[in-house]
């Protein structure tokens, strides 16, 4: 399982520093995950302010 940003992504850029293999980048209308980098730690959801980043199944 990975971790997908929401559209209630407000672009702050907590989530990039906190992504342990860089899989989080700078989207055009908000950030992305990349699937295949993603590791599934949930480091990005835990300090996300806006609880943008969540699992997809």
């Amino acid at each position: 399982m990975t971790y997908e940003i929401t559209d209630e992504c407000i672009s702050c850029g907590v989530c990039i520093d906190e992504c342990p293999v860089e899989a989080i980048s700078e989207g055009e209308d908000k950030y992305e995950i990349d699937p295949e980098l993603c590791t599934d730690c949930g480091s990005c959801a835990d300090v996300c302010p806006v609880e943008a980043p969540v699992p997809v199944e």
